[in-house]
């Protein structure tokens, strides 16, 4: 090869390169831009979040962006999306236990209710979800079954901690406002999740406030459940919303109580729980559920039925409320000081 062959193969070659290695600057640079152009719409993300399975162990799940298609079944975990504005992340609602508050009706005009009370794992896995958000209780095998089955097809899982079945678990107050303080992480709504948070605060506040110098009330909170009586203890929602709001919750260890047993304990207030929808007509159901009470001769010698203090709660006011959690504040808040509540 003569040297001004050599020469031109060698400057062919050079100018090749510098090509290519333009070429491949240009491509770098233009990959740094579209991850940082997504980085941009995905701002705030990734977002890890602990929540937990059907036994009640820890799970840990990362949201890469705010999910599109929600499954929110039962009360508390459909208020609280209306409430935070995410009712167009919902493909689908179900379990509604009362009639949803007049603010969120309009709102939930376009989401799909199923007719399903519990919908089953065919239903929600035609409807492909990438999140679910209910109570512990509906990832039993029989229903829809093993959380990280849902995580693994995509779908993430949430679920409301004062559902966790882990025995000596307390539910409390506490830990609706970080279900909904980690929903406004997870969709990137944090302002709206701690304004709610503050205003449940400031109706505790407001009644522990009100109830200085009072005498303690002592107070029960009861379910007539076919010829049992359940009792909410210490370690449920209402039982914490009661100690909260400065109340004496009296028989905080047992489940189940006999009617011997509330003529005994004689308290101040008993709270009676109910389920609005579980008839035809909730004003029935509410009725139906006090009489319990009030139209029993074993408990005429009541205080609280002669002093009429016998106070309706629905069970979507403190059980895994969420938003609703507002709710049972204020109506325990009124059963405990009535006076000041007027």
């Amino acid at each position: 090869m003569n040297k001004k062959l050599k020469k031109i193969i060698t400057t062919t070659f050079l100018a090749t390169m510098c090509i290519v290695m333009i070429g491949c600057n240009s491509k770098s640079n233009s990959n740094s831009a579209t991850t940082n152009l997504n980085k941009e719409v995905v701002a705030g993300y990734p977002v890890e979040i602990t929540t937990y399975n059907y036994s009640g162990d820890e799970v840990k799940t990362t949201y890469e962006k705010a999910p599109e298609k929600v499954l929110a079944v039962y009360q508390g975990s459909i208020e609280t999306m209306l409430e935070l504005g995410l009712e167009d992340r919902l493909v689908a609602a179900a379990g509604l236990d009362n009639e949803l508050d007049d603010k969120y009706k309009k709102a939930f005009e376009n989401v799909e209710y199923l007719t399903e009370f519990t919908p089953s794992k065919e239903t929600v896995t035609a409807l492909n979800p990438d999140m679910i958000l209910s109570w512990g209780s509906i990832f039993a095998e029989d229903k829809l079954g093993d959380v990280n089955t849902w995580i693994d097809k995509g779908c993430n899982t949430y679920i409301n901690t004062n559902t966790r079945r882990k025995e000596g678990e307390k539910r409390t107050i506490q830990n609706e406002m970080t279900d909904i303080l980690n929903l406004g992480k997870i969709f990137n709504v944090e302002d709206k999740s701690q304004k709610i948070v503050d205003n449940m605060q400031s109706k505790i506040d407001k009644a522990l406030k009100a109830a200085e110098g009072q005498e303690k009330q002592n107070v029960l909170m009861v379910e007539f459940l076919g010829d049992e009586i359940s009792n909410y203890g210490a370690n449920s929602l209402g039982g914490d919303m009661i100690t909260s709001l400065g109340g004496n919750l009296v028989a905080k260890d047992q489940s189940k109580l006999g009617k011997e047993d509330i003529v005994s304990l004689n308290p101040d207030v008993i709270y009676v729980v109910y389920m609005p929808y579980s008839g035809d007509d909730p004003e029935q159901v509410k009725q139906d559920a006090l009489d319990k009470l009030l139209k029993d001769k074993a408990f005429n010698s009541l205080d609280a039925v002669k002093n009429k203090r016998v106070v309706p709660i629905m069970l979507g006011d403190m059980y895994a409320s969420g938003v609703r959690t507002i709710n049972g504040i204020e109506t325990i808040s009124a059963g405990l000081y009535p006076d000041l509540n007027k």
